[in-house]
């Protein structure tokens, strides 16, 4: 039998570079033999293995071409955060051997750890973790990827207390499970992470309210921390539904598929969307106490946060309050295709400020709140132009503008509009739920799903078009909407604790179309396999006035 595979160095489809090596060689030890050599500012931290991430400990056992991961890629990034939350718990568990560290959710460039069998933690003992993990970095220790029995996987995370991990494991039935070691240390893998801790050398734990910040650097600068900035509203909106997940009994995708298994999670789906309606209705009520002020609601959030229903049921709630809204499309408000300014790609950038006729909304919003008429216009998609229809607008007494858009929290798109005039919404889906005590879920992924989702069921895009495009949405979020959601009066959490049960189905099915030779592969497999991670739920169950009807279908409401 023949014992060596055939590897193509690079990315590129030319077999020049091919060279022979034996079965099981290890991806680290393949890419020092094709010549490639870590660079002190941005080392080589994982692989791409026919578009596969990978360790770098990972045996490679099929002919392949194989491509550097370095830490300045998206990807790179990726794993040395994970890796970061490893060392973390590492380090906690050697300094805090009976303390249950939980993670929670990100804020600005860090994540939020607390403790579920403490009230919070002492300077000192926060100081003596930091000074563990800076130990731990200069020890350089390996951390090596692994499997384990099923049992014994079982047994191991039960003893060391990582409840969420074991009930995680309960809904499995694998013989053997992934997980990475370092010394005699162990926790279950759910992604590749750096070869060794002393790669892991740029953090900060910062105490921040009852627990700390894991901090880390920016995508941009990967050895770099950048001054911490504090989000109290959205950390506000995160605690709220994690109070919320503790009182129902859910905060990490195993106990969720417990109940799931144990057949009760439908009442489960009418308490979730209970208390989305119990927190609109809260908004309404707060929209309604100044409605002698407040003549516009903007409405902004980052894509698939569900903003459009979210419009439309503030909108049924207004209207018991007695208010009778009106809404706005900032879509009409695009200027010429012509007019339209060019990212840095030279490609028409319809997500920037000046794509949008600025003058003319607030020349018509301006005479609307002064009790004239104005003729609202349309804008064709088709032709590129705006159009101004018969349609014609006169506010009238408890009548309410509601405008949605990307846009709707900067100050730069109604300047003449003043400010108590206005009241500001941030929506998104910023999920209390962790997959395990030391990983969470990120908020970026749960859209990512939805819109995959809904962009194949509504807008005949396949999962290779979304995820090809989803780097561009990130960078128009990073640029127009995430500097501005503390300028929100009001956050509102789109997420539903069930929805990626949900969601689940639809998604791996979409998913399958992306395959090995697709540059984006390494996305869709991390999807699968966090996906895997759920126990479907029945779709029937949701309610057709849910905002997860946005995406899967079946809408009580016309879009």
């Amino acid at each position: 039998m023949d014992n060596s595979i055939t590897l193509y160095f690079g990315t590129d489809q030319t077999d020049n570079n091919a060279q022979e090596i034996a079965v099981g060689t290890s991806t680290g030890e393949a890419l020092r033999a094709g010549g490639y050599i870590d660079s002190s500012d941005s080392p080589i931290i994982a692989a791409l293995v026919n578009n596969d991430l990978t360790s770098l400990s990972y045996p490679l056992e099929v002919s392949s071409r194989v491509f550097p991961v370095t830490l300045n890629s998206p990807e790179g990034v990726r794993v040395y955060r994970r890796s970061l939350c490893f060392l973390l718990a590492l380090a906690t568990y050697t300094v805090l051997p009976d303390a249950h560290m939980v993670v929670g959710h990100s804020i600005g460039d860090g994540y939020y750890y607390y403790f579920r069998n403490r009230e919070q933690i002492s300077e000192d003992e926060l100081e003596r973790i930091e000074a563990e993990m800076h130990r731990l970095v200069q020890a350089d220790l390996p951390i090596e990827r692994t499997v384990i029995g099923y049992s014994d996987a079982l047994e191991h995370f039960q003893a060391r207390g990582m409840t969420d991990t074991a009930t995680l494991l309960e809904h499995r039935n694998h013989a053997k499970v992934a997980a990475y070691r370092c010394g005699d240390y162990l926790d279950i893998a759910h992604g590749p992470l750096a070869p060794a801790t002393g790669m892991l050398r740029s953090f900060e734990l910062l105490a921040y309210k009852n627990g700390f910040l894991l901090r880390y650097p920016p995508e941009e600068q990967p050895y770099a921390l950048q001054p911490f900035e504090d989000n109290p509203l959205l950390f506000s909106i995160y605690q709220e539904y994690r109070r919320w997940g503790e009182v129902l009994g859910i905060g990490s995708a195993g106990r969720l598929n417990r109940r799931t298994v144990e057949g009760n999670i439908k009442q489960f789906i009418w308490i979730a969307e209970a208390l989305h309606n119990k927190k609109i209705d809260a908004i309404a009520e707060q929209i309604a106490a100044q409605n002698t002020r407040v003549r516009l609601i903007t409405i902004a959030g980052p894509s698939s946060s569900g903003k459009t229903t979210f419009a439309k049921k503030l909108a049924i709630q207004l209207r018991v309050y007695g208010l009778h809204p009106i809404p706005i499309s900032l879509d009409d408000y695009f200027v010429p295709r012509e007019q339209t300014p060019l990212d840095e790609h030279g490609n028409y950038d319809f997500e920037s400020l000046g794509a949008i006729d600025v003058e003319l909304l607030n020349r018509h919003l301006v005479a609307l709140f002064e009790g004239s008429e104005i003729q609202v216009p349309e804008f064709d998609f088709k032709t590129g132009k705006r159009r101004i229809t018969e349609r014609r607008l006169r506010l009238h007494d408890n009548e309410i503008l509601i405008l949605e858009g990307i846009h709707g929290l900067n100050d730069a798109l109604l300047p003449r509009i003043p400010g108590e005039m206005k009241y500001r919404v941030y929506v998104s889906a910023l999920t209390q739920l962790n997959i395990d005590d030391h990983t969470r879920i990120s908020t970026t992924d749960n859209r990512l799903i939805r819109r995959l989702v809904r962009d194949h069921q509504f807008r005949g895009h396949s999962a290779l078009d979304t995820l090809r495009m989803w780097p561009s949405v990130r960078r128009g979020e990073n640029r127009n909407i995430f500097p501005f959601q503390n300028s929100a009066d009001v956050a509102f959490n789109s997420a539903l604790d069930y929805e990626l049960g949900v969601l689940k189905s639809h998604a791996l099915r979409i998913l399958l179309g992306v395959k090995p030779h697709h540059e984006v592969y390494h996305e869709a497999t991390r999807l699968q396999a966090f996906l895997h991670n759920f126990i479907e739920i029945p779709e029937k169950h949701v309610p057709a006035t849910s905002i997860l009807r946005e995406f899967v279908g079946d809408s009580g409401f016309k879009y």
